[in-house]
């Protein structure tokens, strides 16, 4: 029964579905199920409007039925303080010195104006909060200058600044010999694997900081920013300000984002720091040889490239300018100096790319000719004779090149020390008992020292000239040259024995000392050129010619009616060949002098030509006439070599002069007079023809270092003179302490030799695990440019490496130069050039700069777009250029050429990292504030800033292992 129920109304439910599909259509259903959805929302909405009404009437009557009336009173004052407006008083002055104050109130105008009105007016046009605004930025603005007026700069200039810089570099240097120790080629290129050994060398010299995280990752650089502008306001903002959180936040945020975020971007960016280089150098002229030694010694073949397409695009532009005359001569000498730069820039990369590329040192050593030393140069050569102790050193032998210097040192003391006693004889005065009980001492030290059966180790010669001497001593006052014999021995051994002089001619450390010294040549590669070639070395042949025989012939009478100078330094062409100014041929640039002589003959005419000589053309003239004629070395002096910029017109014009001066001082009657043999030497340098230059390219580089020497060989006091601090400090105070000078030379020696640095205080921390500061002598502290030097040269040329006899030596000349050119009053010209970087106009010209470089024209700056690669590579090898060629000469003979360039390299590829820039800005970012805040306890600050590495929670638990093993 409820069967048939269930299938009748489920028949009949079937039956009113079909018919109401076929009545109305299949869509039917879905306009049903519509019109019940409008139905009931519908009734939902007037449910609750109806809802909404009441009860806001509900609460209406509440309200005035519980509450007292408002009193006209308040209504009418809320009206009033809405239509006041509170005059905000804001006082200009920041600074309390108006050169500053006016460009300072300009920057906070334009900040202001580009960081808040923009979006604040969007907001609100009531003006109270920028004003608030101003007035707190202006607050900690006199806070910041009142705590830099309570700073002494001086030390942190000269010493805290220098510091951070030099410690930088050490860590970069670390970095370097890490990766060079790689096996893998690639990773010794890697730029990641260069920020991973700086940063584990970082830890390593820190201890407690890291600053990996910060210099690596963006987010976690602007929360250290921020951490750090938050302890800046803290300090600088009033309390009340200060604790206002909006206000706080705010300025937080500008500063961290808007100013010190960008400025380290900028800061820590290459190619800005190429350009700034390039500017700050902007003064002196590009150096030409610096220029190819750079494109010679560059690993980078996109910087050959680019250097490359430019030469290309100069000659597609001089080749199609149309020119006549003169012109076409001086475009052609271009397009060959262009067509030379390309040749080399080719060659170079087919090197870099075919993987030919060798140590040129090892190079030169197996194909190369060497140049040859003689023993008596390489003695008092600064360079030279560090390589020979190292080479004496390796032979067991260094006990004959100690003997030989003290005795050196023994021989001009006691030469002082009786000129000294016989002035004092002549004025009356009884000393020469002590004196001569001084110098027996001494010698007798000399004795002990290398010659005794106790010596150790012992100078080997025999034993009858020993036994002589050991007589001499006991019996006899000792003169200056009573070692003469048995030093003379000594040099003899050393010239003629196989294991010593021979042999280090053969050694790697002789072509080490020939690359320090420039005068190692790279062998060309077979099948391609070095770019190499011989530079126009003489002058054209004018219209009259002169036969030498004739000029050679003429007398002492004659020469008196000669006259000449230079005439010309103008840029001029003869027969297609440079004649007078500056000249380029075969790549290389030089300077050529037109020299006018005049000739009275004894008939009463008059002859007149022009002859063209360069700069090494005089060179190679004073050397062979102060050889011949050694009383012409303290009368004529020639014009010495131009560290950098020296094809600046204003510079040739001086050198000109110089010369000139030279001319007339050689041409003296009385000169002429004194020295008539020198008149033949004359007539050929002034003939009209290509001058024979006596000596090859070697020779003149060797005399270029030895013949500052040479009369110091037949002087000797000269040459012990030039020794450094271990050997002169001894002989100088050898009247205070005579008994224990000899001693004290010859230990100070073999510290030098074994490389023990005396300067440097004992203590648990490696020498290379420390701030280069801490291992500084503390007789140099009071020596402001003195300790500036040693600083950087220390770290740049990596003179801690070196021996340190060189780097005593190094001291004593850099002590020499600074007093010989600024005297005793060097630290306070320092002092009061810092005064002066810190004055009120100093400072106001440092903020004007800010303003217009952010805001030109009061507009602020647009982000520059990044520069095409080929003009950032072109820029690297121009900074690169200007680096090298700022160097100057004497440098490279202190030091040594290969040094000096591969010092320079090293500071221009440590600027070339990006995240490593971003570290020495916070390094320096650092030590500012840690000046500027003293009791603030920055230095704690920072540990907890930098805590995030994990480089640093790494390190501290391989110390903690390392002491449990202990």
């Amino acid at each position: 029964m409820f069967a048939e129920a269930s299938l009748s109304v489920w028949g009949w439910g079937g039956l009113g579905v079909v018919l109401f599909l076929i009545t109305f259509g299949p869509f039917a259903i879905f306009y049903l199920a519509f019109y019940i959805v409008c139905f009931v929302g519908g009734g939902f909405a007037v449910t609750l409007l109806f809802g909404k009404t009441n009860s806001e009437k509900h609460l209406e009557r509440c309200e005035h039925s519980y509450l007292p009336a408002t009193p006209a009173g308040i209504l009418k004052t809320l009206d009033e303080m809405r239509l006041e407006i509170k005059p905000i008083k804001i006082d200009r002055r920041l600074t309390g010195s108006s050169f500053i104050d006016e460009p300072l109130q300009q920057v906070i105008q334009f900040a202001l104006r580009d960081y808040i009105q923009y979006w604040y007016y969007t907001l609100s046009e009531d003006e109270s909060f920028l004003l608030e605004i101003r007035q707190t930025v202006q607050n900690a603005l006199v806070q910041f200058s009142t705590r830099s007026k309570e700073v002494d700069w001086q030390p942190y200039f000269t010493t805290r600044l220098v510091d951070d810089f030099a410690t930088h570099l050490r860590v970069f240097r670390k970095a370097q010999e890490r990766l060079t120790d790689r096996d893998d080629p690639k990773q010794r290129e890697s730029s990641e694997e260069m920020l991973e050994s700086f940063f584990e060398a970082e830890v390593e010299m820190e201890r407690k900081i890291c600053r990996d995280v910060v210099c690596t990752s963006p987010k976690d650089e602007e929360g250290f920013l921020r951490d750090l502008c938050e302890v800046l306001l803290y300090l600088l903002l009033p309390p009340g300000d200060f604790h206002n959180k909006n206000m706080r936040y705010f300025l937080r945020e500008v500063l961290a984002r808007g100013v010190l975020l960008p400025l380290i971007n900028q800061l820590s960016d290459p190619d800005y720091l190429n350009q700034l280089v390039i500017w700050m150098i902007r003064d002196s002229s590009c150096n030409y040889e610096a220029f190819m030694t750079i494109l010679k010694l560059t690993d980078k073949p996109a910087e050959l490239e680019a250097v490359k397409d430019k030469v290309l695009e100069e000659l597609q532009y001089l080749r199609s300018l149309d020119t006549a005359g003169d012109d076409i001569n001086m475009i052609k000498n271009q397009i060959n100096s262009l067509l030379f730069v390309k040749k080399v820039c080719e060659t170079r990369i087919q090197r870099l790319q075919s993987g030919k590329e060798v140590d040129a040192m090892k190079l030169a050593a197996s194909f190369g000719k060497l140049c040859i030393i003689p023993l008596e140069h390489i003695l008092v050569h600064n360079i030279a004779l560090q390589f020979f102790m190292d080479y004496m050193q390796q032979m067991g032998a260094q006990a004959d090149l100690f003997f030989w210097l003290t005795v050196e040192g023994y021989r001009v003391t006691a030469q002082q020390q009786l000129e000294v006693m016989q002035s004092w004889q002549k004025d009356g005065k009884k000393q020469g008992s002590q004196t001569k009980g001084l110098l027996k001492a001494a010698a007798l030290g000399v004795y002990e020292q290398y010659l005794s059966d106790k010596a150790s180790p012992r100078v080997q010669v025999d034993e009858a000239s020993i036994t002589k001497l050991g007589e001499k001593l006991n019996k006899e006052d000792p003169t200056p040259e009573i070692f003469d014999d048995i030093q003379r021995k000594v040099y003899d051994k050393m010239l003629r024995d196989e294991r010593y002089y021979p042999s280090f001619k053969q050694h790697p450390l002789y072509v080490r000392m020939l690359a320090e010294l420039d005068m190692l040549k790279e062998p060309s590669y077979r099948g391609s050129d070095d770019g190499d070639g011989e530079s126009f070395n003489g002058s054209p042949t004018g219209s009259i010619n002169l036969s030498l025989d004739d000029l050679t012939n003429a007398s002492a009478d004659e020469i008196l009616q000669l006259h000449a100078y230079i005439s010309d330094t103008a840029d001029a062409f003869l027969n297609h060949l440079p004649v007078a100014g500056v000249c380029n041929d075969h790549g290389k640039t030089y300077a050529l002098y037109a020299i006018t002589v005049f000739r009275k003959n004894a008939d009463g005419s008059e002859d007149t030509w022009k002859t063209y000589r360069r700069y090494s053309d005089f060179h190679d003239f004073h050397m062979r006439i102060t050889e011949q004629f050694e009383n012409l070395t303290t009368i004529l002096k020639l014009p010495g070599k131009k560290t950098f910029n020296n094809m600046d017109r204003d510079f040739l014009e001086k050198r000109k002069k110089d010369l000139n001066a030279y001319l007339q001082l050689l041409l003296n009657p009385e000169m002429v007079k004194a020295c008539p043999s020198l008149t033949p030497y004359i007539y050929d340098f002034l003939e009209n023809k290509a001058y024979s230059k006596g000596k090859g390219d070697f020779a003149r580089k060797m005399d270029t270092f030895v013949n500052p020497l040479r009369s110091s060989m037949r002087n000797v006091s000269n040459a012990v003179k030039s020794f450094p601090d271990s050997l002169a400090e001894g002989m100088n105070k050898m009247s205070d302490n005579m008994g224990r000078m000899s001693e004290r030379l010859g230990q100070d020696i073999k510290q030098s030799i074994f490389k023990v640095p005396p300067l440097i205080p004992k203590s648990d921390i490696g020498p290379e695990h420390c701030r280069v500061s801490a291992q500084l002598d503390d007789n140099v502290d009071d020596n402001i440019p003195l300790r500036v030097m040693l600083l950087l040269m220390d770290e740049i040329f990596d003179l801690k490496e070196r021996n340190q006899w060189l780097r005593r030596n190094i001291k004593n000349l850099l002590q020499q130069l600074i007093r010989a050119t600024y005297g005793d009053t060097i630290n306070r010209k320092i002092v009061d050039h810092v005064d002066f970087m810190t004055s009120p106009e100093q400072v106001a010209d440092y903020v004007k700069r800010f303003r217009d470089s952010y805001w030109p024209n009061g507009i602020l700056a647009e982000t520059p777009p990044r520069r095409d690669k080929s003009i950032r590579m072109r820029t690297r090898v121009a900074a690169k250029t200007s680096l090298l060629g700022i160097m100057p000469d004497e440098l490279k003979h202190i030091i040594g050429a290969e040094t000096t360039r591969k010092g320079i390299l090293r500071v221009f590829d440590m600027f070339q990292h990006q995240q490593l820039n971003r570290r020495l800005v916070y390094v320096l970012l650092e030590g500012f504030l840690e000046t500027m805040f003293p009791q603030c306890k920055f230095p704690e600050l920072f540990i907890k800033l930098h805590s995030r590495s994990p480089r640093t929670h790494r390190y501290s638990q391989r110390l903690k292992a390392s002491s449990l093993k202990r």
